[in-house]
């Protein structure tokens, strides 16, 4: 069925052409870079959530720790000396003058191997206190970054939401002085009209996204110190980070990177528990040198005495055999999950290269078709002003070269995005 428009009939698929160009008309902002508000950075999300994480909180207990180990394995003795003191007398009972005094000390000895063996495990611990911290911080920025970048996006969609309320309503009061003048038809002016009403529902929907993105990173992040509870947090700042160094994509930069490494280092702990666990086939013997004076009866002189004594505990129990068991198993998983860790990083690490170049390739294509549909648009709005091109066929060349603007806008903020991921692969913090 045809339409007519200020004495113009449209056909029916022209028709749709309009309705389509009149909600997809927003304003020139669009085709910006990315918003330019200056506002929450990804570095700053990154270290306000981290500042909320249980690591962050337990990080100086857990090194003290690892330096009381260290200085346990170092210890003279495997356990604290310990006093003995015996006292014997008759007195309660014959009363004939029976004494017996003793004062002792009782050492426990390391077992062979066995303090070596703590040393290198507490030194083991020690280092992998530090690698989960820095495997904790890597696995926060991965959930940061992903969460801010959703929420540019949809502040993004809310900005151009809000420039098709704003264009469509301009559209619609064009529209209503133009339909008073008698030079278009009253179903023009329901067509403008139903254009801001669906303008209007396109923003509350993208708004809608952009609160639950905010939500998102407002749950990474906390608000204090950033924004009330009730406030919204402060605009993004999607400034790009900068790409790692070039050749950074080699096995080195795998075993450098923080689960990797953590892994590692936790599979050589549990390495050298079973180790330890080995040597460790019966409870430490004891050294106990004691010093005594002793009598018979009254009148009696005191009689001095030394004794030496060393108790050896039996060993090779079922639950000895069962402790190194676990701890070999253990290591074995740890091992095992390194080995996997390693390839998957590995794969990562050379995907997210090829994503960028990829991406980059986007963007040139969509930049050139911004540029090419704004030439376009220039020539058609003076072709239009001349009357050489009807009123369809303008709004189509409208929407494509506005189309073309978002897109090139999309592509640079999915770049940014993908450099972050690349960074996140290669182990690298949010700077």
């Amino acid at each position: 069925m045809d339409r007519r428009i200020g004495g113009v009939f449209l056909h029916a698929g022209r028709w749709r052409l309009l309705v389509a160009a009149l909600l997809a008309w927003p304003a020139m902002s669009v085709a910006q870079d990315m918003p330019r508000t200056a506002g929450l950075s990804l570095r700053q999300a990154f270290e306000a959530a981290w500042a909320r994480q249980p690591e962050a909180a337990a990080l100086e207990a857990r090194r003290e720790a690892a330096q009381a180990e260290r200085r346990a394995a170092q210890a003279f003795t495997p356990e604290p000396p310990a006093l003995e003191v015996l006292a014997r007398t008759d007195q309660v009972t014959r009363d004939r003058g029976v004494r017996e005094q003793e004062v002792g000390i009782s050492l426990p000895l390391w077992l062979p191997g066995e303090k070596a063996r703590s040393g290198a495990l507490a030194e083991a611990e020690s280092r992998v206190v530090e690698t989960q911290l820095q495997a904790a911080r890597l696995r926060l920025a991965g959930a940061v970054r992903e969460a801010y970048w959703e929420w540019v996006r949809a502040r993004l969609e809310v900005d151009r939401a809000t420039d098709q309320v704003n264009n469509a309503r301009r559209l619609a009061v064009d529209v209503a002085a133009r339909f008073k003048a008698g030079d278009l038809a009253r179903s023009d002016q329901h067509l403008a009209d139903g254009a801001v009403a669906a303008a209007e529902a396109g923003r509350a929907q993208a708004t809608a996204a952009a609160l639950r993105a905010e939500q998102e990173i407002r749950a990474l992040i906390g608000a204090q110190g950033l924004a009330s509870r009730l406030a919204p947090l402060p605009a993004p700042s999607p400034v790009p980070e900068p790409e790692p160094p070039a050749g950074l994509e080699n096995d080195k930069a795998v075993r450098d990177h923080p689960a990797v490494e953590d892994l590692l280092t936790r599979a050589e702990a549990a390495d050298r528990a079973a180790a330890l666990a080995v040597v460790r086939s019966r409870a430490n013997p004891d050294l106990t040198l004691i010093g005594g004076r002793a009598r018979d009866g009254f009148g009696e002189p005191f009689g001095q005495s030394v004794t030496l004594a060393m108790r050896i505990p039996f060993g090779g129990t079922d639950r000895y055999r069962a402790r190194v068991a676990r701890a070999r198993a253990d290591a074995t998983e740890l091992q095992v999950q390194a080995a996997l860790e390693t390839q998957r990083v590995a794969v990562a690490q050379s995907a997210a290269g090829q994503r960028i170049e990829s991406a980059r390739l986007q963007v040139a294509a969509a930049e050139r078709r911004a540029l090419l549909a704004n030439e376009s648009r220039a020539f058609f709005d003076r072709s239009f002003r001349l009357g050489e091109t009807d009123l369809p066929g303008r709004l189509r060349v409208e929407a494509e070269a506005v189309e073309a603007q978002r897109q090139a806008a999309l592509s640079r903020l999915e770049l940014a995005a993908i450099i972050s991921e690349r960074r996140q692969a290669l182990g690298l913090l949010p700077e």
